[in-house]
């Protein structure tokens, strides 16, 4: 009886890998079943080593002198068909998830962060969008793989980086859309506060040599329980298929919460050229400043000044090494030290760093 049980179960066996062979010689790919599907997914992996003169200040995921880290890897899974329902979801994880999570709330210390998550509708002209997701504001993005270089800008240290509510996107041509929206604030993903905070923006694409964005973000932060503005305009400039020029400017004020008070005032510009050498080579130069005038974000009156340049190596599609130099000035002696008992405070810092970016 024992030994006709191991036959049968042989038997099955046998025939469940000769099945399982057909299947996997026959049947779809994944990638095939998500393309007939709809479904999209992607992700990617970047980190990184950076060593800084001193504590990196006014730097945004960067944050540290001498570190090995996982910045992300990350995963977007969406359904985002042309006409009717949708949805995205877009998780991250590493340091600067960690960070992001604590931007949103202090208290959190997780490295896990669901950085997008949404439904969308869409129907003619119109694209609507409920949920958590990232800012219009500014020419750089929480994805290593959406900008030129390693480090983030001070404009974008600044700026908003996501928002919970509601935005809606008319698109009057191919080479016009508007933008309006309605959300809780500056990187709130929820509040119990009644006040929220106005989206508006365009975005511009006359020819596939320029493009132009102009967005605002107007409404009562619930911390200052007064208004909080921002401008920000990107420009775009091709000027070849290998070379392109960037201008980012911000303008934005915090309203004091009592008549007795100013207000906070502050305004920034960030240029890039970014110059693709050959097939594998590219460099990238960025050059900024931004006026904190009343010191509402840095803590001092000054104008900091940084320079960047990213030199990138891409010896597949897919992957891509970046090497970088960072020198960043203040006024006086704003920025503190790695060696706070020779000098707690200097006002320049410089940053040598390498990242390694694999997308799939």
């Amino acid at each position: 009886m024992h030994f006709t049980r191991n036959r049968a179960a042989i038997a099955v066996t046998a025939l469940l890998s000769v099945g399982s062979s057909v299947a996997l010689a026959d049947g779809p790919k994944l990638s095939d079943l998500l393309a007939t599907s709809g479904l999209t997914a992607n992700g990617y992996v970047a980190a990184s080593y950076f060593h800084s003169t001193e504590t990196n200040a006014y730097h945004n995921y960067d944050i540290g002198h001498d570190s090995f880290q996982l910045d992300q890897a990350a995963l977007t899974v969406a359904f985002q068909p042309k006409q009717g329902f949708g949805a995205v979801v877009n998780v991250i994880a590493g340091e600067d998830a960690r960070l992001q999570n604590s931007f949103e709330d202090s208290s959190s210390r997780s490295s896990v962060d669901v950085l997008q998550a949404y439904a969308q509708y869409a129907t003619g002209n119109w694209t609507i969008i409920g949920g958590k997701f990232v800012t219009l504001a500014g020419a750089e993005v929480i994805a290593p793989t959406g900008n030129t270089n390693f480090s983030r800008s001070l404009l974008f240290a600044y700026e908003p980086s996501v928002h919970t509510g509601v935005r809606a996107t008319y698109a009057v041509s191919d080479k016009l859309s508007v933008i309006v929206g309605a959300n809780n604030g500056w990187n709130y993903t929820k509040t119990n506060y009644g006040s929220k905070t106005g989206e508006f923006g365009i975005s511009l694409t006359p020819s596939k040599a320029f493009a132009l964005t102009a967005q605002t973000y107007i409404g009562k932060d619930p911390v200052f329980n007064a208004s909080r503005k921002i401008v920000d305009l990107v420009g775009t400039f091709n000027a070849t298929d290998a070379l392109s020029f960037v201008l980012s400017y911000d303008w934005g004020r915090q309203d004091s919460p009592v008549d007795s008070a100013a207000d906070a005032k502050w305004n920034g510009l960030a240029g890039y050229v970014n110059a693709k050498l050959n097939p594998q080579w590219r460099v990238s130069l960025r050059l900024e400043y931004l006026d904190d005038k009343d010191g509402f974000l840095t803590g001092a009156q000054q104008k900091l000044k940084e320079g960047t340049i990213t030199l990138g190596y891409a010896p597949a599609d897919s992957f891509e090494l970046r090497l970088e130099g960072r020198y960043d000035k203040a006024p006086a002696t704003t920025i503190a030290s790695f060696s706070p008992l020779d000098s707690p405070f200097t006002d320049k810092q410089t940053e040598l760093a390498v990242q390694g970016v694999y997308k799939f």
